[in-house]
């Protein structure tokens, strides 16, 4: 048996319904509010001419499942289950008490194959269950955590407004004939070179960089009457690694000339930057925090796996390198590889 969804028994309990008609929750019209209530030994699930048990005489058979039994199931299944999802799990639940019990009438849960789908199932849920639990662990974040967090990494929370001259590496008319002589594309590059560095010195003596932006598309024949160089909120992170410099400036200062791989020039002023309060980073501290946390926790259970290329692999019949990656394998290195590295 699959188990192609990683929620769990959740997705179990919901698979049935492929088979069947989802139901859509009740609307309630604007303005009104529902007026019901529902007691946790009130009836929320009945599947009439249905009991596993003979019913009392003068009964009718049905099988009767309460608020308090059917919120135990869902907070199992997902703690917080939107109302929603609670009527697709209630529906599928329905369906599955019947097939179940027609299951066993045949006796399939007393096949090998069962056994093997019940085995898996638990090992399943089982991980999943400890899946919550480290990721309740590491939420478990106190203020000195938050604040030494912070201390440690205060650079990252500078946010800056930037304003940023883009200046291409080639000419329009160049870099639509990538076939033309080499010749003529170096005195382009040469000629856009030096377009950036007479660009970044007026910039410095304080001309406006959404002006000096438009004379950059000019010069490289890109029609271009306005442009908005501004940048606001800018993070180190969100930098190009070679760009991160930019953040060390102080307002009015312009940054060298960069110029990329890619093969663009890029010049920064500062305008202005500041660092977010403890109070104002704290929640993206907290995620930052607790992600970490749990990726620390689940490393003892991740890689150092061996799987069988003779099985997964066999000659004839190559494995594509996408389910190569999903399996998690490893090319084994080289017999003379040192195999005191990976």
């Amino acid at each position: 048996m699959r188990f192609p969804c990683l929620a769990g028994l959740i997705c179990l309990l919901l698979a049935s319904l492929a088979y069947g008609q989802s139901v859509s929750p009740a609307t309630v019209p604007a303005g009104e509010a529902p007026e019901a209530v529902v007691a946790p030994d009130d009836p929320v699930i009945t599947v009439n001419d249905f009991c596993t048990e003979p019913a009392p005489p003068g009964n009718g058979c049905k099988t009767v499942i309460t608020r308090a039994q059917f919120e135990e199931l869902c907070e199992a299944l997902e703690p917080g289950m939107s109302l929603s999802l609670r009527l697709n799990v209630a529906n599928a639940y329905a369906r599955n008490l019947r097939m179940a019990a027609a299951a066993e009438k045949r006796g399939l849960d007393k096949t090998p194959p069962f056994e093997e789908e019940i085995r898996y199932a638990r090992m399943q849920l089982l991980s999943q269950d400890l899946s919550r639990e480290l990721q309740a662990e590491a939420n478990n974040i106190s203020d000195a955590d938050l604040a030494d967090y912070y201390k440690k990494n205060e650079a990252s929370y500078e946010e800056a407004t930037l304003a940023r001259i883009f200046v291409p590496r080639l000419k329009q008319a160049a870099a639509a004939h990538g076939d033309g002589e080499d010749g003529q594309t170096k005195a382009d590059e040469e000629a856009m070179t030096t377009v950036a560095a007479d660009l970044r010195a007026r910039a410095v003596k304080g001309e406006d960089p959404d002006k000096l932006q438009v004379e950059a598309y000019t010069e490289a024949g890109i029609p271009h009457t306005r442009s908005n160089t501004k940048m606001e909120k800018v993070r180190r992170a969100a930098l190009p690694p070679r760009h991160e410099a930019v953040m060390d400036l102080k307002p009015g200062e312009v940054s060298e000339v960069f110029s990329d791989p890619a093969g663009a020039h890029f010049i920064y002023k500062m305008i202005s930057k500041h660092t977010l309060a403890l109070d104002d980073a704290k929640p993206e501290i907290r995620t930052t925090i607790s992600s970490q946390r749990y990726r620390d926790s689940m490393k003892s259970f991740q890689g150092n796996v061996v799987f069988s290329d003779a099985y997964f692999n066999p000659p004839g019949k190559p494995v594509p390198e996408s389910e190569r990656n999903r399996l998690g394998r490893k090319k084994k290195p080289p017999a003379s590889a040192d195999q005191g590295h990976e």
